[in-house]
């Protein structure tokens, strides 16, 4: 069982930033061997995917909303992928959600594993 783990989440003002930590939990390496990606939802909302990096670290991809401002990183020896969220601006409160699958096709429509998510919300 993989069981995903958000943090970092809180209260901030506008232009504020903050680093969102997801860590996986599981009996073997997990961020190293899946694809790893960022989405927000807020409430009345449709989901939003934020972020993705792949299983290499060595593609990124991110919504449009979010380029230049966001980055997504991975560490595997902690096991955890990281979203540094800079300038961030009111209408981006939402829960910030961290997904994994094997395939960086599939997790961009139906992620294998979802976290419970971290509140992020952005004052005006």
């Amino acid at each position: 069982q993989v069981q995903l783990i958000e943090s970092g989440g809180g209260l901030v003002r506008t232009g504020a930033s903050l680093n969102l930590s997801c860590t996986a939990s599981a009996s073997g390496p997990i961020v190293n061997t899946y694809a790893m990606a960022w989405f927000r939802q807020a409430p009345g909302k449709e989901r939003e995917f934020v972020a993705l990096i792949n299983r290499s670290g060595g593609t990124t991809y991110y919504g449009d909303s979010v380029k230049g401002r966001f980055t997504i990183s991975k560490d595997n020896g902690k096991n955890t992928v990281y979203l540094q969220m800079n300038s961030l601006k009111p209408e981006e409160t939402a829960l910030y959600y961290c997904a994994a699958d094997i395939s960086p096709t599939m997790i961009l429509r139906a992620p294998r594993y979802w976290g419970q998510g971290t509140q992020v919300t952005v004052s005006s």
